[in-house]
């Protein structure tokens, strides 16, 4: 448990450093450039989904912060009956982090509404903490502040290729907060070692297995043993059909 607390608590005391130095210091679309033009600081805002993803609409923005709150619950239940079945540390390790992911995006959708003002892209305007106006919105409906975007590739698909063809072609597209890389690093977590998750190996035996195995084998070895001990034996001497010389 208390390995579990120290990587969600450390996940989260990151990723809303990070946030909150963004919303107090930079207007949205503004960027800083840490390696060229392939490592950057980009300041947006979505409505919740990873990745800038989002569902259209105030109900949708609702919904969608509510099943956040309904998968956490999920997973924190999963994580304490992992931790009380004393599990290897790794799964502990994975689940930790997506849930440390989960609560930080929603900690940006639940409050980050009512204690900032909007970052404007049109006026450069910078988002002030507490303003006297109150916030942008109301809890719930706050924004989601993503930073990291990596176009490490840049292009245009060929002529030839059907839908895209001529298009602009980025990798990595995508901008994210520090919060979708911790849920990103626990799913391939997941994904990479899926036996010590989802059972374990075919060629290991449960101690279950091994002791009936052990137990077929003496019962069939003594039934051998009473079959043996009913067949006569004769000694070579008495058999008259030897012959003398």
């Amino acid at each position: 448990m208390k390995k579990a607390a120290l990587i969600i608590l450390l996940v989260l005391f990151v990723d809303q450093v990070l946030k909150i130095w963004i919303k107090t210091h930079m207007f949205e679309g503004q960027e800083i450039h840490l390696a060229g033009h392939w490592a950057i600081i980009h300041f947006v805002e979505n409505e919740g989904m990873a990745f800038g993803m989002s569902l259209p609409g105030g109900y949708g923005k609702l919904a969608l912060s509510l099943f956040r709150i309904v998968a956490v619950t999920g997973l924190c239940y999963i994580l304490f009956s992992v931790i009380r079945k004393k599990q290897e540390n790794l799964v502990i390790i994975a689940i930790s982090l997506i849930i440390a992911g989960a609560i930080g995006n929603i900690i940006d959708s639940a409050f980050y509404g009512m204690l900032f003002s909007d970052s404007s892209p049109y006026d450069a305007n910078v988002a002030q903490f507490l303003p006297a106006g109150g916030g942008y919105a109301g809890f719930l409906h706050g924004k989601v502040v993503d930073m990291f975007y990596f176009p490490i590739l840049e292009g245009h698909f060929p002529k030839w290729m059907p839908v895209w063809g001529s298009e602009e072609f980025i990798f990595f597209r995508p901008v994210f907060n520090f919060a979708d890389s911790s849920i990103t690093v626990g799913v391939i977590i997941v994904i990479l070692f899926q036996k010590k998750f989802f059972g374990t190996d075919k060629n290991t035996k449960s101690p279950v297995a091994e002791e009936e195995q052990e137990t077929h084998s003496v019962t069939e070895n003594t039934k051998m043993d009473a079959i043996l001990e009913e067949i006569p034996v004769k000694k070579a001497t008495e058999n008259p059909t030897q012959n003398t010389f």
